[in-house]
């Protein structure tokens, strides 16, 4: 009932029109009252009739003016001059003659009234927006395609909250024109004073191929005005349109790694683990249960979440079963301990799994300072037991989780974890599985890293503890780092240590104040404060040793490892005498053991 009613309503106005500028025209032309003649009434009814016709034609009628633009002005020109030109030929079949200062009067009173009418609503509706609403005053980083679609859109959408003012482009050809009727008012440099002059409320960051080193960039001189920042959803989601252009989303801590992620090899992934069993251990972690996350997108055949945490695992394996139910995936959940060898080698056995993640560990470097003997049954002995059972049961590619902290350390956690690299780089020197190792730096958001607990202290109103002002670390994504052990393993020849290019490390206390910025504060707002470097920890991190070091990447943003001294028979003794050794004895002997430097000439070179 609205259409037609809006129909109707058109027809009617645009007869009006049409006979009025006939008229008139008529009129200026000869100056004459008597303007009723034969001919002008047969060339206004020709021209009524082709103008609804050609409106129809070209959808006039089905337009949106509220959004017309020169593309809607076109369509009207081509239907007006059409109908003109019809009305000329008319003229010329039943009188022969055409009267052209007539028509071309005609033409422009027509275009000028059947114009003007369309685009007076959208003046009115765009007027009656900025009346009618409190909108928030946007600053668009970006002039190109997505950047004024951005601004078309949110001029357009009465329901927006927000309110474009101007541009920031660092394209010197655009500054100082005007383009949606927005001014670009400066480069990137200029943001602080833009905000400062135009009384900005909102930022949004419309370059959705930007890299994050630029975008880094962008969101330090954001992070200098009290202006909110928001940025424009992934192209790949604009294109698939998952969400539109004018659903923005917070920065957040992950777009401010300096570095592209990785991107994955589909085909070989999915070549060893579609169709297949795999078993997760430590499944219901940060990095095991993401592990579990990615492999199911896969479609293995079974997928064993182990784990010795049974709400962790529950709560991933109804996480699991969600979202696949619809697949022909088993989930089957196993609580085990690792440091249970015959439960190991039964769940090994019951499942024979052709892939083995090894996720599970003891990860915090302070609490690990202190029991160090856990650090040793956990991430030792659990690794060996896990690798042995896997071994035994004829597991194709045994993966283990490493960490940049085993690379010359100073922690307990870190010597734990370099003699689990040595563990299984030794047991794929007498096994058939393929043994691998990858090793990463910190990751965002993982149970235990700083993101959550600077998040809560934030929330307290602070102060945020960063341990020293020159600490840096590597950083990833949980699930980056989860796809680097999946990628892992279909690279795997066998005995490598897999070592992601990280690019450049970032300041703990850098991270800290984007958070404070990310989280709606400022820097005067929430205090940092600097507590001392704790027991274990190091101002850097690395990710290999010097001696390690193989220049080549075997595939883009990963390398892999020289294999140096495995050092098997000191981790044995080590293993049946660390409990009767005190905490401090086991540390001390922990640490001499992972940093022992072999000499040159034992050094061997990993195939592949």
């Amino acid at each position: 009932m609205a259409y037609r009613t809006r129909l109707s309503l058109l027809i009617l106005i645009d007869s009006i029109i049409v006979l009025t500028a006939v008229f008139f025209s008529r009129f200026i032309v000869s100056a004459d009252i008597h303007v009723l003649t034969v001919p002008v009434i047969i060339s206004s009814f020709t021209l009524l009739i082709c103008h609804h016709i050609f409106s129809y034609i070209y959808k006039l009628y089905k337009k949106a003016w509220e959004y017309a633009s020169i593309d809607e002005l076109l369509m009207i020109m081509k239907a007006v001059t059409i109908s003109i030109m019809t009305a000329g030929i008319v003229q010329e079949v039943a009188f022969h003659d055409v009267y052209f200062r007539l028509l071309a009067v005609t033409w422009m009173l027509h275009m000028l009234l059947i114009g003007g009418s369309r685009f007076c609503w959208r003046v009115y509706r765009d007027t009656l927006i900025r009346r009618t609403t409190n909108k928030k005053r946007t600053l668009i980083i970006g002039a190109g395609a997505a950047g004024t679609m951005v601004a078309r859109q949110l001029k357009n959408n009465r329901e927006a909250e927000l309110h474009p003012v101007a541009f920031i482009d660092d394209s010197k050809r655009k500054q100082n024109l005007d383009i949606m009727g927005l001014p670009v008012v400066g480069g990137v440099p200029q943001i602080a004073l833009a905000v400062e002059n135009l009384n900005i409320d909102n930022i949004v960051i419309a370059i959705p191929s930007l890299k994050k080193k630029e975008l880094n960039r962008i969101f330090q001189e954001c992070g200098k005005t009290s202006a909110k920042t928001k940025i424009l959803p992934m192209l790949e989601d604009l294109v698939t349109g998952k969400i539109s252009v004018s659903q923005f989303r917070d920065v957040q801590v992950e777009d401010l790694l300096g570095r592209e992620p990785i991107k994955l090899d589909i085909g070989s992934i999915s070549e060893y683990i579609e169709g297949r069993t795999v078993l997760v251990t430590g499944a219901g972690g940060s990095i095991g249960s993401e592990i579990c996350r990615q492999i199911s997108k896969f479609h293995p055949k079974k997928l064993i979440l182990l784990g010795h945490g049974e709400n962790s695992i529950y709560s991933i394996e109804m996480e699991l079963n969600e979202l696949y139910k619809d697949k022909s995936i088993e989930f089957i959940t196993e609580i085990a301990e690792l440091q249970d060898l015959n439960k190991m080698n039964h769940v090994m056995s019951k499942h024979l799994p052709h892939v083995v993640y090894h996720a599970a560990a003891h990860k915090h470097v302070p609490l690990m300072e202190r029991n160090p003997e856990e650090a040793i049954k956990n991430n030792l002995i659990g690794t060996r037991n896990a690798a042995q059972a896997a071994s035994w049961n004829g597991v194709e590619t045994f993966v283990m989780v490493s960490t940049d902290k085993a690379v010359n350390p100073t922690s307990v956690m870190g010597a734990t974890k370099r003699l689990a690299e040595m563990v299984i780089q030794h047991m794929d020197t007498v096994s058939d599985t393929r043994f691998v190792a990858v090793r990463f730096g910190n990751v965002l958001g993982s149970r235990g890293s700083v993101i959550p607990l600077f998040t809560k202290q934030i929330q307290n109103g602070g102060p945020v503890t960063v341990t020293h002002p020159d600490m840096i670390r590597y950083f990833m994504t949980i699930p980056e780092a989860s796809r680097l052990v999946i990628q892992a393993g279909a690279l795997a020849d066998g005995g490598e240590i897999f070592v992601l290019d990280m690019g450049d490390p970032v300041k703990i206390v850098d991270l800290a104040k984007n958070l404070i910025i990310l989280s709606g504060n400022s820097i005067e707002d929430i205090e940092i404060e600097f507590t001392g470097i704790r027991p274990g920890e190091k101002l850097f991190e690395e990710l290999l040793q010097e001696e390690e070091v193989h220049e080549e990447q075997i595939y883009p943003k990963i390398y892999i490892g020289k294999k140096s001294e495995l050092l098997i028979e000191d981790i044995e003794e080590l293993l049946l005498s660390y409990p009767h050794l005190t905490s401090q004895e086991l540390r001390e002997k922990l640490l001499e053991l992972a940093n022992r430097r072999p000499a040159a000439k034992e050094l061997l070179s990993v195939p592949g």
